[in-house]
């Protein structure tokens, strides 16, 4: 008796595109740009200062913007010889599970009112309104403690830097009561 083994062929897997299989270097042309305004934007700065030595106001921003481009070029390199980004492997991501898209849209709302009303109420009031929004969109619905745990936050952030490090924030109203 015979028998006759039917076989398929082995599947191949679906091919992807030169674009896909090399998206990282989207991340080096990013930071290839960010490193160019970087450089452009340091090189081309005027200094009012005298300068006391080799360490100017330039220095950091030619480093940085350096730097960047460095970290372009040897991204690209190792993507191009076959290099892959690790896939995340974090233990408390499920990626299976779509994106929060309500809690990314409350962060950039959040940011947003923060961006337009520091100018009119100050850091003190913006920032409190702020480090409470983010709270309340990353999950957090203390509705008494957090406000309070806001309002000392942005304070202590407006006297540190405004008082201690001498960068001036806006004050709003509470110029003259801060």
């Amino acid at each position: 008796m015979t028998t006759t083994e039917t076989t398929s062929p082995p599947t191949t897997p679906a091919k992807k595109s030169w674009l896909r299989e090399h998206s990282e270097l989207g991340v080096g042309a990013l930071l290839f740009v960010i490193g160019v305004l970087v450089l452009t934007d340091a090189l081309t700065m005027t200094v009012d200062i005298a300068q006391r030595g080799p360490v100017g106001p330039k220095t950091v921003p030619v480093v940085v913007g350096t730097g960047l481009l460095v970290v372009a070029v040897l991204l690209a390199v190792d993507v191009l010889r076959g290099g892959r980004g690790e896939a995340e492997g974090g233990e408390d991501v499920d990626l299976s599970e779509p994106s929060d898209w309500r809690t990314v849209l409350l962060l950039a709302g959040v940011f947003l009112a923060f961006a337009v009303l520091i100018d009119p109420v100050g850091f003190p009031v913006s920032g409190a309104l702020l480090f409470w929004g983010a709270a309340y969109a990353l999950g957090s619905r203390h509705l008494t403690r957090d406000p309070l745990i806001a309002a000392a936050l942005s304070l202590l952030t407006y006297v540190v830097f405004d008082h201690l490090l001498g960068v001036p924030l806006p004050g709003g109203p509470l110029m003259g009561v801060l």
